[in-house]
């Protein structure tokens, strides 16, 4: 499977992931710490095999669409996550904006022993347009997997 998630690094409450579509390297992605259990809002989603799904509902999804506006098809969710709901890829620079959610960005930096990204506005109008298209496809396929490198 060439379209993942692989985490790369933790922080003392951050988990720092790169983005990869038909195996090529996207972004980074920013995430809460991975716990043995889950923590509402502040655990990272678990590694497995998942789809992503188009979700036009809900206030998210309103406030994206008039800020991205003809970009904006609707939130990037993944689907299937055991004990989680509403996951979507989005923008935000630090663990405070995640919410359980992977936030996307071109750079990334340590500040008080946590990662937090940047470019994330600019990083997700760049990945946005590949996901809406893997949503789309009926049998899109979306790995999560840990390959801790520092």
């Amino acid at each position: 499977m060439e379209n993942k998630i692989i985490r790369v690094a933790q922080g003392k409450r951050s988990t720092l992931s790169q983005l990869y579509i038909n195996g090529i390297f996207q972004c980074y992605l920013l995430e809460d710490r991975i716990r043995e259990v889950k923590i509402a809002s502040q655990t990272a989603i678990p590694t497995g095999v998942f789809e992503l799904k188009l979700n036009t509902n809900g206030a998210k999804n309103v406030d994206y669409k008039k800020t991205f506006g003809k970009l904006h098809e609707g939130m990037i969710e993944i689907s299937g996550l055991p004990n989680f709901s509403f996951v979507y890829i989005h923008t935000g620079n630090t663990i405070k904006e995640t919410a359980g959610c992977p936030l996307c960005g071109f750079g990334f930096q340590i500040v008080d022993d946590d990662f937090q990204v940047s470019q994330s506005i600019a990083a997700y109008k760049m990945i946005y347009p590949k996901l809406v298209a893997l949503a789309k496809d009926p049998s899109n396929k979306f790995v999560i997997e840990n390959n801790f490198q520092f």
